[in-house]
C-alpha cells in the first residue's frame, strides 16, 4: 500500500479516483464523453458492464426533453396488429425510439393488442391490466413531460338511465364480457355470433342486432356483449334512439379509502387526463430516488424479475433529463439483466423514477436509422405492438 501512495504525485487527481473505483468496483457512472451528442437534445451511449460474471451490453439515449418530443405510436396505427419498432420510427419520420408496451404476441388476428393501458393522442386503444405501472406523456409547445404511476380503470355506459360495466376496450370479446370497439381498432368488431352488437353513432344507439362483425362507424363505437352481460342489455331494453354516454373512470383498489389515497386517485385523474399518451410496462423500478420494484403488487412473478432477460426500460433523471435504455441478453456475447441490477445501475445514473416496460425478444433500440442493439430473436428484430418515438423539435 505505501509502494501504491508513493505513486500518487505522478497520477492526476482523476485518474486516481478512476484507478480508486476500479479497485473498489464502484465505477458504473458514464461519463461525459462517453455519451455522444447526435442532435440537440439526444445523447447516446454504448456500455458494456460485468453483471454477476456475465458481460452486458447496453445502449442508452439521454434526452432533453425540451429539445425533443416523445410519442406513442402503436404497430399500423391500429389497436391491433404487430410492426417493427423500426418499421413504426420510420413511417412516422423519428429520430429514435424504443419498443414500449407489453402485448398479446401470437398468431391470432388479434396479435398486438396492449396488454395494459394504452392512450395515443388522447383516444383510448387499450384498458388497465393488474393496476399496473404506466408512462404518461405530454407534449407542450416548449417541452415534454414524463410520469410514472400504476393505474387502474374502468369504463361505464349510461343507456337510457341504466349503468353498464364495461370489460374490455378493443380486444377480442370472450363469454360473459362487454367489450367497446373504437374506430381504431379495425373495420369491423372481429366478433363470434353468439353475442349482441350495438352500434352507436355520435352517442345514440343506431341498430341492436344478433350480430357478429358489426361494422365501427367512424363517428361512434360498437358494444359488443354476450352471455349473462348480454341479457342484462337485454332486459334494459337498449333501443335505437337511446342515448349513450360513455365513461371512463380511474379506480381506487380500496373499498373505502383513506383521504390520502383520495387525493392521491385526483392526482391520478389529472395526471391521465392531462396526457396525450399513455403506454403500459410492469413493474416499477425506482420511486423518489428509492428502488422499489413493485412486482407482487403488479401480480407479476418472482421468476421474471429474477430471470437474467433481455431488458427495456424508461427512467427520470435527476437533472430532468429522461433515459431510454435496452439491454441485451440470451446470447455469449450479452447475458441479459434482472429487475434488481437494473434498478441499482439505473439509480447509479441517477435515475429518481424509473420503470420496466416490454423486453426479451422484444428488445430493441432504433438510433439514425438502424436498430443499435442485438435483438435476441434468431430471426432478429421482433414485430411488437407500440413504440415510443423520439423527434428533435423544430425551432420556432
Amino acid at each position: 500500500m505505501q509502494l501504491f501512495i508513493d505513486k500518487v504525485e505522478f497520477v492526476s487527481f482523476r485518474k486516481l479516483v478512476l484507478i480508486l473505483c476500479v479497485l473498489c468496483g464502484l465505477c458504473v457512472e458514464i461519463s461525459a464523453q462517453e455519451f455522444k451528442t447526435l442532435k440537440p437534445g439526444i445523447e447516446y451511449a454504448e456500455v458494456t458492464k460485468d453483471i454477476g460474471g456475465l458481460k452486458v451490453n447496453m445502449n442508452l439515449l439521454r434526452l432533453d426533453l425540451t429539445k425533443v418530443r416523445l410519442d406513442v405510436h402503436h404497430a399500423m396505427d391500429a389497436a391491433i396488429g404487430t410492426e417493427k419498432t423500426s418499421s413504426i420510427a420510420t413511417r412516422h419520420g423519428a429520430f429514435a425510439a424504443i419498443n414500449a408496451g407489453f402485448f398479446r404476441l401470437d398468431t391470432s388476428i388479434f396479435a398486438g393488442d396492449a396488454a395494459g393501458i394504452l392512450k395515443i393522442d388522447g383516444k383510448v386503444f387499450s384498458e388497465s391490466t393488474s393496476n399496473r405501472s404506466a408512462i404518461f406523456i405530454s407534449n407542450r409547445r416548449d417541452r415534454s413531460s414524463v410520469d410514472f404511476s400504476r393505474i387502474t380503470t374502468h369504463s361505464i355506459l349510461k343507456i337510457g338511465g341504466k349503468s353498464y360495466s364495461v370489460l374490455g376496450v378493443n380486444r377480442e370479446r370472450k363469454s360473459n364480457e362487454t367489450v367497446v370497439f373504437t374506430p381504431d381498432f379495425h373495420r369491423t368488431t372481429l366478433t363470434s355470433c353468439d353475442g349482441l352488437e350495438i352500434v352507436v353513432r355520435r352517442n345514440i344507439v343506431t341498430s341492436v342486432t344478433e350480430n357478429c362483425g358489426s361494422l365501427i362507424p367512424a363517428d361512434g363505437f360498437v358494444i359488443s356483449t354476450a352471455g349473462k352481460q348480454r341479457e342484462l342489455f337485454l332486459k334494459g331494453p337498449v333501443k335505437p334512439g337511446s342515448r349513450v354516454v360513455l365513461t371512463e373512470r380511474i379506480d381506487s383498489l380500496a373499498n373505502d379509502p383513506s383521504p390520502i389515497e383520495l387525493r392521491y386517485i385526483k392526482k391520478l385523474r389529472e395526471l391521465y387526463r392531462g396526457s396525450e399518451d399513455v403506454t403500459n410496462g410492469v413493474p416499477q423500478l425506482i420511486k423518489d430516488s428509492k428502488i422499489d420494484i413493485t412486482w407482487e403488487q403488479e401480480k407479476a412473478t418472482k421468476a421474471f424479475v429474477e430471470t437474467r432477460h433481455p431488458r427495456t426500460a424508461v427512467a427520470k433523471l435527476k437533472d430532468g433529463k429522461f433515459l431510454m435504455i435496452t439491454v441485451d441478453g440470451r446470447s455469449e456475447s450479452s447475458g441479459g439483466i434482472g429487475l434488481q441490477d437494473l434498478a441499482e445501475y439505473l439509480l447509479e445514473l441517477g435515475a429518481t423514477d424509473a420503470m420496466n416496460l416490454d423486453g426479451g425478444g422484444s428488445t430493441t433500440m432504433f438510433v439514425d436509422g438502424k436498430v443499435v442493439n442485438h435483438p435476441s430473436d434468431k430471426e432478429g428484430e421482433r414485430k411488437v405492438s407500440d413504440a415510443i418515438l423520439v423527434t428533435p423539435r423544430t425551432k420556432k
